[in-house]
């Protein structure tokens, strides 16, 4: 039997195996990274994804018993199997966190990498489908490029262990044991490479190629289908939040959005003209809706110049002045430009000339830094210079070919169809990588061009690393059905449990009809808006969508603006409106979440293991999650009142199952109504109230009824105290829109509740930033009193006028 050695090089260790070569490498105290190759020459190609070093000062320490190596950091011990190699991970106070099987979980089987080879004079066959248009290359042969491996690496998970984590993907999986998952990107799934334990452990692969996910009678492992070795970081946390700021320290921490993005987001498919955008926008402003951002979906471009990066002049006249009316208008406008260009245009002309297109003659080669600096200063020169504000970089996984079709192919041929066709123009161990790519490219064009302006990016697709160019990514093109609305909220959950911290969806589903010649537009609400059902639908999500990082409304068959739901007086409408205006009155703790995201790498939506660990009881919650550290939130996923065609139901209770965590008393939102932790309850869930619960122990900062983020920036502040345990808040603020903050230009105000003598107290202002008023006013609630005189107290408060100098009051 082969001894496992080990040698010191530098700041990582080397372990002859039987079977290879193991490098570990502390990156922190709670950071190893694992390598396992079959030669001792380990790949020095540049990771897409990590942008930190090792820390040299980490120290380490290696010993060893009859049996094993042990590897150890102050924060993190790796017991290696002498005989096998098999990994165990251990705390600092020596509990097991996983471990490989007995027998050794590293495992890896040579292949030939397979490349595509095609006639550049050859020309593009472009088709047209639902989802935009699709350019291929006939003329095509496979040569060998390369060696590499598949990778496997296997573990024991513990029977009360819960998994998380992966991306967004269509199922609503929300707990991953007893569960697999196909790991590649396609429309309505996103993959992002990182797992999380309630056992307080996280795993992160750097590997971009096609990856499968078993926990299931085929084992427990995750495979790589194309990696030039075994490349993967374990974390010890053991909170969720500290696991999430390792991963961003490896991976590279959040800018901050602009404050309008946290608005409301007005789109559809699609506003066909430069005077429709300003005739929608002006009637929110008539009728005192708030709004910040309209968006330009596709086809704003001349006749069939797919993906050209210019306005048609027929339709949108004078893009200045467009731009000017909206702005005066307080509203900002996002535009859809595509990495698919159909051929014939400028922008295709010029990356034809330049070979900076893909096989397909259509897909610009996002993975060139060229490319992206031309793709770059073509979206200026036609869009950005003329003051468009964000980017939706929709098809950022560029290459899909099963949509289409009556049926729904199975999984594995899903699999075979998508992944056959990104590989057929891309490298195969990097086809997860190009929305990473893209996202670059317009990330650090537009910071070269000013940085009066953040980056927004709503994008279809993500990678881990993405968070650092500014993306929000939505979950596609999802169609409108209850169980749908129902599995997005676990999507949303396990793609934020990875660190990448921005996820939204469509509100109301982007298809709503069915039609029954493609399996993908598959709504349940035939007459759109005029079904009494899908309204009801739409309340739904729209509730949903107020307590998601960006609240946007998108869709096809049907219009999506607000007055298209009822007028003043009809319980839709109504119902739509107290959202809209409980969003905008959440806008300072929104802003100050966001901060906290891009300062201290908080995650604002948090499924329920990132608060509650410790309580089994939520580790299969799909439906409930905090946004924030106050807000327990309860969309409600059921029909209550009407199925589709209008139809009534009857004799339907108007109320949720709630299960509140145990370790904290909850208050609900809407009554002040007091529970103890630990319990399921029945809660109110009529058609204007879904189920709202505050955490005891929180400070909610409300801003005042306003029409756009920009407005009342400075006015009072309602500050609502929920008394039970201590609490504490920091609220931020900044300029909304610029970059000044990276240079310290920004304001925190911490806030402080001791609840057995009921003080409240203003830490000293620390920071500042131009146009920072010298004076605050707050109005304290505290949200202590019977539900009957609940509302009553609204007009009981405290008036505080803050100068920044520290104050307290006694309430």
């Amino acid at each position: 039997m082969h001894a496992i050695q080990y040698t010191l090089l530098g700041n990582s260790v080397i372990v002859e195996t039987a079977s290879g070569f193991l490098e570990l490498t502390p990156y922190s105290d709670s950071i190893v990274r694992i390598r396992y190759a079959l030669t001792r020459e380990f790949s020095t190609r540049a990771s897409l994804m990590i942008q930190s070093a090792p820390d040299p000062s980490v120290a380490f320490e290696m010993g060893e018993t009859p049996d094993a190596l042990i590897f150890s950091t102050p924060k993190l011990t790796i017991r290696i199997n002498k005989h096998t190699g098999a990994f165990t991970y251990l705390n600092s106070a020596g509990a097991v966190l996983t471990k490989e099987p007995d027998r050794g979980g590293k495992t890896l089987v040579p292949i030939d990498v397979v490349k595509s080879v095609f006639d550049e004079t050859a020309e593009a066959q472009v088709r047209k489908d639902v989802d935009g248009v699709r350019a291929y290359s006939a003329s095509v042969k496979q040569v060998v490029d390369r060696q590499a491996f598949h990778t496997k690496l296997e573990f024991e998970w513990a029977a009360d262990e819960a998994l998380y984590g992966l991306g967004s993907h269509e199922e609503g999986m929300m707990n991953l044991r007893g569960q697999h998952q196909y790991l590649y990107q396609q429309n309505m799934k996103v993959v992002i490479p990182v797992l999380l334990s309630t056992r307080g452990y996280g795993i992160l692969l750097d590997s971009y190629s096609l990856m499968t996910f078993h926990d299931d009678a085929f084992g427990s492992y995750i495979w790589t289908d194309v990696d030039d070795e075994m490349d993967y970081y374990f974390i010890a946390g053991p909170e969720f939040d500290q696991i999430v700021r390792h991963v961003r320290h490896l991976t590279g921490k959040t800018p901050m959005l602009p404050r309008w993005a946290f608005g409301y987001i007005q789109s559809k498919e699609t506003y066909v003209s430069q005077s429709e955008l300003i005739d929608v926008v002006t009637e929110y402003r008539k009728r005192g809706l708030p709004l910040d951002c309209i968006v330009q979906d596709w086809k704003s471009w001349t006749r069939d110049l797919w993906g050209q990066k210019t306005l048609d002049p027929e339709r949108f006249p004078d893009p200045k002045k467009l731009m000017a009316d909206l702005h005066r208008l307080n509203t900002h406008l996002m535009i859809s430009i595509w990495p698919i260009m159909n051929p014939g245009g400028d922008n295709w002309r010029e990356m034809r000339e330049h070979s900076y297109l893909l096989g397909n003659q259509a897909t610009y080669d996002a993975f060139k830094e060229q490319a992206r600096a031309l793709y770059w200063n073509q979206a200026n020169d036609g869009l950005f210079s003329h003051g468009i504000d964000a980017w939706w970089c929709d098809c950022t996984e560029p290459f899909q070919a099963d949509w289409m079709g009556a049926i729904k192919p199975e999984p594995e041929e899903r699999l075979r169809i998508n992944t056959g066709e990104a590989k057929r123009y891309l490298d195969p161990e990097f086809i997860n990588a190009f929305s990473l790519l893209h996202s670059q490219g317009i990330y650090e064009g537009q910071r070269s061009t000013t940085s009066d302006k953040r980056v927004v990016n709503l994008t279809r697709s993500a990678y881990l690393g993405q968070q650092r160019y500014s993306t929000i990514t939505w979950s596609g093109d999802v169609s409108a059905t209850w169980g749908t609305l129902r599995r997005q909220i676990a999507d949303g959950l396990n793609f934020c449990a990875t660190g990448v911290p921005y996820w939204t969806t469509d509100i109301g589903a982007f298809f709503v009809k069915n039609d029954p010649k493609l399996w993908f537009w598959n709504g349940d609400f035939n007459r759109g808006v005029e079904d009494m059902g899908y309204r009801e639908l739409y309340v739904r999500w729209f509730q949903f969508g107020a307590f998601l990082p960006m609240f946007r409304a998108h869709g096809t068959d049907t219009p999506r603006e607000i007055w298209r739901f009822g007028e003043p007086g009809e319980m839709f409408y109504d119902a739509l409106v107290k959202f809209l205006r409980l969003r905008y009155r959440l806008i300072p703790y929104i802003y100050s979440l966001a901060g906290m995201v891009t300062h201290e790498d908080y995650t604002m939506l948090r499924a329920l293991p990132f608060d509650f660990r410790c309580d089994p009881a939520v580790y299969n919650v799909c439906d409930q999650y905090m946004f924030g550290p106050a807000l327990l939130v309860n969309p409600v996923t059921e029909p209550l009142y009407y199925a589709p065609q209008s139809t009534p139901l009857k004799d339907i209770s108007k109320s949720r199952s709630v299960y509140l965590p145990q370790g904290a008393d909850w208050y609900d939102f809407w009554t002040g109504t007091r529970y103890s932790g630990g319990q399921t309850i029945t809660a109110n869930a009529a058609l204007d109230t879904m189920p709202l619960y505050v955490r005891a122990g929180s400070i909610l900062p409300l801003g005042p009824d306003i029409q756009h983020s920009a407005e009342g920036a400075n006015s009072p502040l309602d500050l609502h105290i929920y008394p039970g345990q201590d609490a504490h808040f920091t609220l931020y603020e900044d300029e909304g829109d610029n970059y000044n903050y990276e240079q310290g230009q920004f304001s925190t105000i911490r806030l402080t509740w001791n609840d057995a003598s009921r003080r409240l107290t203003f830490h000293q202002s620390q920071g500042s930033y131009p146009g920072m008023p010298d004076t605050r006013n707050f109005r304290i609630f505290i949200n202590d009193k019977s539900p009957e005189n609940y509302q009553a107290q609204a007009l009981s408060h405290h008036l505080v006028l803050y100068e920044r100098q520290e104050i307290s009051v006694v309430l």
